[in-house]
């Protein structure tokens, strides 16, 4: 994943910040503040539907892991955060059991929360004007690759996103008529859906993979 220059995505190899970040309120949180950043907690609150006292303390709690900061000076009792990284990796140590298990739990939230809200738009698409329809899509592809290829593959498609990452940071950029689309990407070996298979060889992939929506 690339970003802008002041503020590349971070790689997490601490299982406390990793568990500290395995959260819905504070992955909802991440995700409101790559979209509106900066946000008080109650600003952030009427986004994502929590009170701004239980917003206060999930973001404070972010900061003592490093995810976000505050934001500047702010006019009366404002507190505005942003976020300090554009996006997160994760990559699980082999033989450190501690840190897989956290990159495991982390990972498996993200996952059914990328899932979850795919479910929840496919319900709504039939309701979407002709032109945001037609591009709410879906796309299953198969390639015979070595984990090396896999890798280098989804290196290339994420460059293609990249093309709009500045429109993340400056709003001057984004032209008349844009939404925030999310892409999602996943890899993964077919055969490991299978009952009893489980890949062997290659190295590690990562466990999982977060980034505002472009």
């Amino acid at each position: 994943m690339s970003s802008d220059e002041s503020r590349p995505p971070r790689r997490l190899k601490d299982p406390k910040a990793m568990r500290a970040v395995a959260h819905p309120t504070r992955l909802a949180l991440l995700d409101a503040l790559a979209r509106h950043e900066p946000l008080t907690a109650t600003e952030a609150g009427e986004l994502i539907g929590e009170s701004p006292t239980n917003c206060a303390f999930h973001l404070r709690t972010l900061a003592k892991y490093g995810f976000v900061e505050e934001a500047g000076e702010a006019p009366g009792r404002r507190r505005p955060w942003r976020l300090t990284h554009a996006g997160f990796t994760v990559d699980p140590a082999e033989g450190d059991a501690e840190l897989s298990h956290a990159a495991e739990a982390l990972a498996r939230l993200l996952w059914d929360t990328w899932l979850g809200r795919a479910g929840v738009v496919n319900a709504r698409r039939v309701g979407f004007s002709g032109a945001w329809q037609q591009v709410t899509s879906g796309t299953e592809s198969l390639a015979y690759v070595t984990p090396e290829e896999a890798e280098q593959l989804t290196v290339e498609l994420r460059e293609v996103i990249d093309r709009y990452r500045d429109r993340l940071e400056d709003p001057a950029r984004r032209p008349a008529g844009s939404l925030p689309v999310e892409l999602l990407l996943f890899s993964y070996p077919r055969d490991a859906a299978e009952p009893g298979h489980l890949p062997q060889g290659g190295e590690a992939a990562p466990a999982g993979h977060f980034e505002p929506e472009v």
